[in-house]
C-alpha cells in the first residue's frame, strides 16, 4: 500500500483534534487507562506503537517512563506526531507489515491500539510484531469489538413488548471490507476503510505467527443516557454489550 494513499492521511487533522481537544473520548476514558494498567510502562521497557497515528498513546507511554518508537503508514499523521511529541520518541513512516525502522528483537511490548481493523494485511502485521519483539515479549491488540461492532451488520433495536433494547447482529463469520464515512451526511466527505474479521481469524493468525493468547478483555462504554423513558434500559444494555476487545499475546520462544 502506498503511504500517500492511506485513508487516514486524509483525516489526520480531524483525528488529531478529536484526540487532543475533545473531552470524554473513548481513547481517553476507556482505552488509555486500561492500556496503562495492562502495559505498566517503566523506564527499562521498550514499546513499539504500531499504526501509532498522531502519537496519542505513544506520548502517554513515554510520559510513564518507557522508551517508545512509533510507526504509521500515513506521513500526515507522523508529521503531527513528531510536532506534538518530545524528541525522545522516535517516529517512522512505515506500514504495519514492514516496520523497517524497528530492529529485530528490540521491543518488550508491541502495541496496536484501535488500528488492526484498519489494516488489510493481518498476517504480515502479526509477523512483523513477532519479529520486533523479544522472546517472551507481549503484543497487545485493542479493536472495535468484532462481534458487536461490525460495519453494516450490527445495530441497536428496541423490543416494544419487552421494553428492552438489544443489539442486532446480521453477520459475523464472513470477513468483510467496509467504507466508513467520517462525516456522515457530507457530500464527498472523507472516509476510512475498515476490515471486519471474526475472533477466530485473529486467534488463528496469532498462533500461526508464534504467539500464545494470554489475556482477553472486553470493555464497555462509560457513558450514560440523558433522562428519558428509555434511559434506564439504555444504561443497562450499555454495560452488557462491550464496545472494545483487548487481546494480549505472548511471543513464544
Amino acid at each position: 500500500m502506498n503511504p500517500q494513499k492511506t485513508s487516514w492521511g486524509k483525516v489526520a487533522k480531524w483525528y488529531d483534534r478529536l484526540l487532543e481537544d475533545v473531552p470524554g473520548t473513548y481513547q481517553k476514558e476507556v482505552i488509555l487507562p486500561n492500556l496503562l494498567r495492562i502495559v505498566a510502562p517503566r523506564p527499562d521497557m521498550t514499546i513499539a506503537d504500531i499504526a501509532c497515528g498522531q502519537g496519542f498513546f505513544a506520548r502517554a507511554m513515554a510520559s510513564a517512563g518507557a522508551r517508545v518508537v512509533g510507526a504509521d503508514i500515513a506521513p500526515e499523521l507522523i508529521e503531527i506526531a513528531k510536532k506534538n511529541s518530545p524528541r525522545e520518541i522516535t517516529f517512522y513512516v512505515a506500514p504495519a507489515d514492514n516496520l523497517k525502522g524497528i530492529k529485530t528483537g528490540e521491543a518488550d511490548i508491541a502495541l496496536i491500539a484501535l488500528a488492526i481493523q484498519n489494516i488489510e494485511n493481518l498476517s504480515g502485521t502479526l509477523a512483523e510484531a513477532a519479529r520486533i519483539l523479544k522472546p517472551g515479549g507481549r503484543l497487545i491488540l485493542v479493536m472495535n469489538h468484532p462481534a458487536f461492532r461490525i460495519p453494516g451488520e450490527t445495530s441497536w433495536g428496541w423490543d416494544e413488548a419487552a421494553e428492552q433494547q438489544y443489539r442486532r447482529v446480521d453477520g459475523y463469520l464472513s470477513e468483510a471490507r467496509a467504507k466508513i464515512e467520517m462525516h456522515p451526511g457530507k457530500k464527498n466527505g472523507e472516509h476510512t476503510i475498515s476490515f471486519h474479521r471474526p475472533l477466530q481469524v485473529y486467534a488463528k493468525a496469532l498462533v500461526k505467527s508464534g504467539f500464545a493468547i494470554t489475556r482477553i478483555e472486553e470493555w464497555i462504554s462509560p457513558k450514560t443516557s440523558s433522562p428519558g423513558p428509555r434511559a434506564k434500559e439504555e444504561d443497562r444494555i450499555r454495560k452488557e454489550i462491550p464496545m472494545f476487545l483487548c487481546l494480549e499475546a505472548k511471543k513464544l520462544g
